[in-house]
């Protein structure tokens, strides 16, 4: 039998830049929808299924250093590895496949123009979710957990500082919040927009308020469309974290838990939310919830200054009725298990299931 990798030993192989060639051997189809950084791909998917290498056979690989091998779940992968194993290579299968691999997770600095602040960001490249670690005189605000609350304990407490608040953008629909799991782990403030959707306690943000992380401040801005209760937090004049409300390449979609006409109206909602984030300044930093290719390990953030977003965007924003057409007209297949997820996320519960299997899949939260 050949050997297997855990996800978070691969983890820190690519994040420690160690050598490793990552052999994806799914169909074509489903490497499209998501796809671990720098990996090579081998579409052997239906040879494996009926026991034979296929172009596993003769494909050429460096020899200098060790193979690790993924398919969805975690068996065709087992079976590439013991081809290649024959072939004298030294390979691994990685342990649950891409259902697992949507929990791994990098790191990338957000540089600011104030020194005493320190904003990282904490990519899910599994899975394209974005959350932030904002850090100032010892506090610390984490934005739109998403990963296991270890990973933001460990993050704050490499930075020597505590995590006092930890506040969502909107209530999301594709991946698991684990905002409340965060602050009750680390007596923290837990904030929200406000909203009657959520069926456990928090203090509610609304428009205009500010919230304070060390000498930093973050100030609100209501920016409906994706979600009625979607909040931008503004960091003074240098960036603004956008939830999925705004991305670097696309905006949120309106149509989640609405009919046709809710998804127009929504989409009006959208339109001026956007006009909002636009009137902020050409050199703020766009700072989304969501990426929408996996995120390499290379320490580059997922950013872009509303100057360069408003060279496509600013054609969008032409009129409001030409901004709901193109919108609506270009809606993304239905996030899978969204009607579940949103459930757990308003109940503030973790599923008692293993949670790689409700939020397999990319996350689709965007109109591109």
């Amino acid at each position: 039998m050949a050997k297997q990798i855990d996800v978070e030993t691969l983890r820190r192989w690519l994040d420690d830049q160690q050598a490793v060639t990552v052999v994806d051997v799914r169909t074509d189809e489903d490497r499209a929808q998501w796809a671990i950084p720098g990996s090579m791909h081998v579409n052997a998917y239906q040879s494996l299924r009926s026991g034979q290498p296929g172009a596993l056979a003769d494909t050429t690989f460096p020899a200098d250093r060790p193979i690790v091998t993924v398919c969805g779940a975690g068996r065709m992968s087992l079976i590439a590895a013991d081809f290649l194993s024959q072939r004298g290579f030294d390979v691994r299968s990685l342990t649950g496949g891409m259902k697992v691999w949507s929990l791994a997770w990098n790191t990338a600095r957000v540089p600011i123009k104030d020194d005493g602040i320190i904003m990282i960001q904490v990519r899910r490249t599994g899975k394209g979710c974005l959350s932030y670690a904002l850090i100032s005189d010892g506090d610390a605000a984490v934005i739109d957990a998403s990963l296991p609350v270890e990973v933001y304990e460990d993050i704050a407490r490499l930075q020597g500082a505590r995590i006092r608040r930890v506040i969502e953008t909107h209530i999301h629909a594709d991946h698991l919040s684990r905002a409340r799991q965060l602050a009750d782990r680390v007596g923290a403030q837990l904030l929200l927009p406000q909203q009657d959707r959520v069926a456990f306690p928090f203090v509610a943000v609304q428009d205009g308020d500010e919230i304070p992380v060390g000498s930093a401040r973050l100030t609100a801005l209501h920016t409906p469309g994706h979600t009625l209760e979607s909040m931008s937090y503004v960091l003074t004049d240098n960036a603004v974290f956008t939830g999925d409300t705004l991305f670097t390449k696309g905006v949120g979609r309106p149509d989640l838990h609405a009919d046709a006409a809710g998804a127009r109206e929504r989409a009006g909602a959208l339109f001026r939310s956007l006009l909002s984030i636009r009137a902020l300044g050409s050199d703020v930093r766009v700072l989304p919830a969501h990426a929408s290719e996996p995120s390499a390990f290379d320490g580059r953030p997922v950013m872009s200054h509303l100057s360069a977003i408003d060279q496509w965007l600013g054609e969008w924003l032409g009129s409001e009725a030409t901004f709901v057409d193109r919108v609506v007209s270009r809606l993304p297949e239905t996030p899978p298990n969204f009607g579940r997820i949103v459930e757990l996320n308003e109940r503030g519960e973790m599923p008692d299931v293993d949670a790689t299997e409700l939020e397999a899949g990319a996350n689709r939260c965007a109109v591109s």
